[in-house]
C-alpha cells in the first residue's frame, strides 16, 4: 500500500477484498443448494443429465453437476480461515489487524536475533587483520555464505563473473587487490564510467582505427595497418589508461595490455565502448551489511585470487 497514499485506496482494498469474499461465499452456498444423487444420475440416458455443452474428444461430456459435497467444505474452510487470518493480520487496506504484525516489523527481530547470536563472532573478526582471517577455515565459510547470499548474483556462485560483472578470481584488479581495498569496495560501492570518445577522436574511421590499436596491444586479432593509424589518436585516451595503456587504479582505469576484458576484446565490442560508452556501479553493502560481515567478505573475496599463508583449524 506504501505507492498509494490517497486513503480512497485503504477503502477500495478493504471494501473489494470483503465482497470477494461474500461473494465466494454466496456462489457456494447457492450450489450447495442443488442436490443430485450421482448413482441415479449415473443410470439416466445421457441425453437426460444436465451439461455445460463442452464436449473434448468427439465424447467427452462435461456434466453440469454439483461439486462434491467434501470439496465444498474445503471452500467454507477457507472462507473462514480467510476472514480470521484478516482479523489477526493486516490485509483489509490500511488495518493493521489484532496482533499489529508487519513484515518490516518481523524482519528486524529475525536481524537483532541473528546479531545477537552471531554479531560476537563477527566483531572479534573485525579485529584481526583481513588476511589472517582469509586464513581461517571457519571465518573462510561465513564469508563464502555471505558472498553466495549477496554477491554470487552479479559475480556469479564461481566468483568468475561474467559480461560487464569483474572475474574475482584472477589478479585483475581496477582499484587494486589489497584486503582493504576489496573491503573498501564492498562498503562503499564504485562507480566506473567511461565516456564516450567519438567525438574526441574524431570520423568513425579514426574510432575503427583505435579500436584496432587498442586490441592489438593484448595480441587480439586486428588489422595491422589500422592499427598503426590509430596509434596517434590513442593520445586522447592516455589521460585515463596512461602512455603505455596500463591503467591507472586510481581511477579505476583498466589495463588494455592484458587478455582481460568486462564486456569483451573484439575489434566492435571495443568500438561500441568507444562510441558510447560505459557506465557501470558497484552497489555500497557498507551499511546493509555492517563493517564486521563486510570485514569477513573482503577476507574471503581476497582469498579466492591469493593464497593465505596459513589455514587455521579452528
Amino acid at each position: 500500500m506504501s505507492d498509494f497514499i490517497d486513503p480512497f485506496w485503504n477503502g477500495y482494498v478493504a471494501i473489494i477484498t470483503v465482497l470477494s469474499i461474500l461473494g465466494c461465499g454466496l456462489l457456494l452456498w447457492s450450489q450447495s443448494r442443488i442436490k443430485v444423487d450421482a448413482a441415479e444420475a449415473a443410470k439416466l440416458p445421457a441425453d437426460q443429465v444436465g451439461t455445460t455443452g463442452h464436449v473434448w474428444d468427439e465424447n467427452l461430456t462435461e456434466l453440469n453437476t454439483p461439486m462434491p459435497r467434501w470439496w465444498m467444505f474445503l471452500f467454507y474452510i477457507t472462507i473462514v480461515f480467510g476472514a480470521i487470518y484478516l482479523t489477526l493480520y493486516p490485509g483489509l487496506g490500511s488495518n493493521k489487524g489484532k496482533y499489529g504484525w508487519t513484515s518490516a516489523e518481523a524482519y528486524k527481530k529475525e536481524l537483532a536475533a541473528a546479531d545477537a547470536e552471531y554479531g560476537p563472532q563477527f566483531a572479534q573478526y573485525l579485529k584481526t587483520d583481513l588476511k589472517a582471517v582469509a586464513a581461517d577455515q571457519k571465518a573462510h565459510a561465513m564469508g563464502e555464505r555471505l558472498f553466495l547470499t549477496y554477491c554470487a548474483q552479479c559475480h556469479g556462485s564461481d566468483a568468475r563473473g561474467s559480461k560487464g560483472f569483474p572475474n574475482l578470481t584472477d589478479k585483475d584488479w581496477l582499484h587494486g587487490g589489497e584486503p582493504e581495498t576489496i573491503k573498501k569496495t564492498i562498503m562503499e560501492g564504485r562507480h566506473g564510467v567511461m565516456p564516450t570518445m567519438a567525438a574526441a577522436l574524431g570520423s568513425d574511421q579514426d574510432v575503427a582505427n583505435v579500436a584496432h590499436y587498442v586490441v592489438s596491444l593484448s595480441g587480439g586479432t586486428a588489422d595491422p595497418v589500422k592499427a598503426e593509424l590509430g596509434k596517434p589518436k590513442f593520445a586522447a585516451c592516455a589521460a585515463c589508461h596512461g602512455a603505455d595503456a596500463k591503467g591507472n587504479q586510481m581511477i579505476g582505469a583498466p589495463n588494455l595490455t592484458d587478455k582481460i576484458w568486462l564486456y569483451g576484446g573484439s575489434v566492435e565490442t571495443v568500438m561500441e565502448t568507444i562510441r558510447k560508452g560505459r557506465d557501470n556501479t558497484m552497489p555500497t553493502f557498507g551499511e546493509f551489511l555492517g563493517e564486521g560481515k563486510a570485514h569477513v567478505l573482503a577476507a574471503y573475496v581476497w582469498s579466492l585470487s591469493n593464497e593465505p599463508t596459513s589455514v587455521a583449524t579452528k
